[in-house]
């Protein structure tokens, strides 16, 4: 009986390094191709049959949620952390800017966030849900304190995030300066708050 223990060990530890192979490939071929890429691409590129991702991740979707979950719980964390902040138009506005920062640097977290791609995203799923109050939060304090303009409402400001995600893709694919982040957040300042122009 010991030796079928022991032999059987080495086998759980080529799956567990054969799913980690799996999540380390498939996060680097998100970011670069989006949700667009193939379960078999994947594969070929972890240099695995495409019946070994499966065995790990039964469906696509199953994978790009392990890649990508764990980015968007993140960002509601940290707004939840920023609700409490001294500075609401700050913790605001600086949530926002990470936010467009960080997913248009990785093209699947933007398809996600753009889109709701992705069960765990979809209108009335809990992560959603999460996202949308945490966002909601940070709006209402920085509204109540005059930094963000009032006739905003969440829907609104989630609407110019996706938008923010796709300028700045295309500014990034072609090369010019990344600042989408910088020119929605001039927009939402409320006028009182917004610095004076530079001549």
């Amino acid at each position: 009986m010991g030796d079928d223990h022991s032999a059987a060990r080495p086998l759980r530890a080529d799956a567990r390094r054969n799913r980690e192979r799996v999540l380390q490939i498939a996060q680097e071929a998100l970011a670069s191709d989006g949700l667009t890429i193939s379960f078999d691409e994947i594969a070929r590129r972890a240099g695995f049959g495409v019946g070994t991702v499966y065995r790990h991740f039964p469906t696509k979707e199953a994978l790009v949620e392990a890649v990508l979950l764990g980015r968007v719980e993140r960002f509601v964390a940290d707004a939840r952390a920023l609700a409490t902040a001294e500075d609401a138009g700050r913790a605001f506005f600086g949530w926002f800017t990470t936010v467009v920062e960080q997913a248009a640097a990785n093209q699947a977290l933007c398809d996600m966030l753009e889109s709701g791609s992705g069960l765990a995203l979809r209108p009335g799923s809990t992560l959603a849900d999460d996202f949308a109050a945490a966002l909601a939060r940070l709006l209402t304090r920085a509204q109540r304190v005059g930094a963000v303009r009032g006739d905003l409402e969440a829907r609104d400001v989630h609407d110019l995030l996706r938008g923010c995600l796709a300028a700045e893709r295309r500014a990034r694919a072609r090369g010019g300066a990344v600042r989408m982040a910088e020119v929605v957040c001039e927009g939402m300042r409320a006028k009182s708050s917004a610095p004076p122009p530079t001549f």
